[in-house]
């Protein structure tokens, strides 16, 4: 299974025409859209994100992670194993958090580059190339070379931050199992809890552990992110009673 994570959106061409060259590459492969709304030239919140989301795939998973700011800059590229699961990308920051919350994890830095390389549109023309190979089980030893250490490394920890808004305007922060009686505010405005959205009046805000672990902020059948006037990178203050 190779799985897509990107900023890349899905009114443009560029997640078929990566899609176009795993098909060639990988045709026996299932090919996954985990996301392509990270959000834009940001490989601090979508490194949370990856570490949310990837626990939810099979180990063996090979995840083609693309939110490259500085493509086609001496910025190095990188393979990754954590978990017992794949990933092929910038070295950003991006994959650093998978890396560094797993014990088995294994770095490689990409040494190959195709004759025809695109200076902006690494994903397709590098990444999807070797993340074909992994998948298919032939390991691209002659174009990697092992290292102990990725460039960038976001500190691993929680980040209470906004990192992400989802199409209903439901706010993630990269905060992990937050206790149900902490104290969490943002803009201003200090949110009761509810285990679900059913549970809280229409048009009341609340905050809650979601399906990936990370803690949501959101509005019973409204928009967070508007009412709040919450973004991406906005703090969110978490405190812990116990």
């Amino acid at each position: 299974m190779i799985v897509l994570f990107t900023d890349f959106g899905l009114r443009d061409p560029y997640v078929g025409q990566i899609k176009a060259c795993l098909a060639e590459q990988a045709p026996a492969q299932v090919v996954v859209d985990l996301l392509h709304e990270a959000p834009d030239y940001n490989p601090h919140a979508g490194a949370h994100l990856l570490a949310a989301l990837a626990g939810g795939f099979p180990p063996g998973s090979v995840f083609l992670a693309v939110v490259d700011p500085g493509v086609g800059t001496p910025r190095d590229a990188v393979a990754v194993m954590a978990g017992g699961r794949w990933y092929v990308g910038p070295d950003n920051g991006l994959l650093s958090l998978v890396a560094a919350r797993n014990t088995d994890t294994r770095l490689w830095r990409i040494t190959w580059q195709p004759e025809n390389l695109s200076p902006t549109f690494h994903a397709r023309d590098l990444f999807a190339v070797i993340a074909a190979e992994i998948a298919r089980g032939e390991f691209p030893q002659a174009r990697l070379a092992q290292t102990d250490t990725l460039q960038v490394e976001f500190d691993a920890g929680e980040l209470p931050r906004v990192i992400y808004i989802d199409h209903y305007g439901n706010v993630w922060a990269g905060v992990r199992n937050v206790p149900r009686d902490a104290r969490v505010s943002a803009a201003g405005v200090l949110f009761k809890h509810s285990e679900s959205f059913g549970f809280v009046g229409k048009g009341e805000g609340f905050w809650f552990n979601n399906s990936a672990g990370l803690l949501e902020l959101a509005v019973n059948r409204g928009n967070a992110a508007a009412t709040y006037g919450l973004k991406v990178g906005d703090p969110v203050q978490v405190q812990r009673l116990n």
